[in-house]
């Protein structure tokens, strides 16, 4: 079996209506490049008809691997099992839904062949094609992640990157859970280098990630990244405190000159006011805790139930087996029981 020198990981949920078309686009690029390269298809427990179209293109394309997970587990957790599954010596992610463009792949793999680095991230310096609520909310997401000490992070580059053999490996020796590749991998350091290209509109199909989606997986950065959200619960309990402090000694210099307070309305703002804070820093310490309990757990991200690799016959061998010498053979009788 010939090891490739380039995977290509695609997760994939529901995608039935663009998979075809993407099909059309990425395989004639990686024919082109004339690199030995295979083509990891994680199916992440799609409802419609993705497995069928997977394994109708399996048949016609040998380059073709499909793993299938047994549940939807999410888009992070279905690019780290084709990680996981790729056996390249580089490896890209990717889409399926073509507003990352195949095409980009060979000027990725050139890049990181000439300029012998170990990351190739696709920026995306054209994002018209998107909405202004997913530009400004995408702009805000990458901001925040800055300001919270990912000074490394790639400004708009997404899961669309060129990694060497040794970049999946350190990310697949991690053992963290819900982790987030794209903060994850500029934290290793390695040497690395970026592509732009045009963000194109979705093919075909709806989008994968609703807000709901995009909330989460901000929370998820935001708690598996940086410790900056235990750091503000610590500066909201010090700067109440300190406003606590005030407001005692305000009410005792009052008293001792004489004058009644008054503000039965003040007062209850400032309790409910403090009281949302202590809730706020629970929440964020809740999290935390979550993320470490979750940890313990050790518990898989997600399950593979096919792999076709693997599920492949193998190659029978029509080698004859070599007879017995004669004096192997006598002694080999001679130990049978009568």
């Amino acid at each position: 079996m010939i090891t490739p020198d380039l995977s290509v990981v695609v997760p994939m949920f529901n995608e039935d209506e663009v998979l075809p078309l993407f099909v059309d686009r990425l395989r004639p690029v990686l024919d082109d490049l004339d690199v030995p390269y295979e083509v990891v298809a994680v199916d992440d427990g799609s409802a419609d008809a993705t497995p069928v179209l997977l394994q109708k293109f399996l048949r016609d394309w040998p380059q073709l691997r499909v793993v299938r997970l047994r549940a939807n587990s999410g888009h992070q957790a279905a690019i780290s099992a084709g990680l996981t599954a790729a056996r390249g010596q580089w490896v890209v992610t990717i889409d399926a839904d073509l507003q990352d463009p195949p095409e980009v792949v060979g000027e990725m793999l050139a890049t990181g062949r000439r300029e012998l680095v170990d990351v190739v991230y696709g920026v995306r310096t054209d994002r018209s094609t998107d909405s202004a609520f997913k530009r400004t909310t995408a702009r805000g997401f990458y901001r925040l992640m800055r300001m919270i000490g990912g000074d490394d992070l790639r400004m708009d580059a997404g899961d669309f990157r060129l990694m060497s053999r040794a970049t999946v490996d350190a990310v697949n020796a991690l053992p963290e859970h819900h982790r987030v590749l794209r903060l994850v991998i500029p934290t290793l350091g390695f040497p690395e280098a970026e592509v732009g290209y045009k963000r194109e509109a979705r093919a075909a199909g709806d989008s994968k990630y609703p807000l709901s989606k995009m909330l989460k997986l901000t929370l998820d950065s935001v708690t598996g990244f940086s410790q900056a959200p235990l750091r503000l619960a610590t500066w909201f309990g010090i700067g109440g405190f300190l406003v606590a402090a005030v407001l005692a000694a305000y009410a005792l210099v009052s008293k001792l000159a004489g004058n009644p307070i008054s503000g039965w309305t003040s007062t209850v703002v400032i309790v409910a006011g403090f009281a949302a804070i202590q809730l706020l820093c629970l929440g964020i310490l809740g999290e935390y805790v979550g993320r470490i309990y979750t940890t313990q757990q050790a518990r898989p991200t997600y399950y593979v139930a096919y792999d076709s690799l693997l599920a492949a016959p193998s190659t029978p061998r029509h080698e004859p087996e070599p007879e017995p010498a004669p004096e192997a053979a006598r002694l080999e009788s001679s130990t049978v029981p009568a």
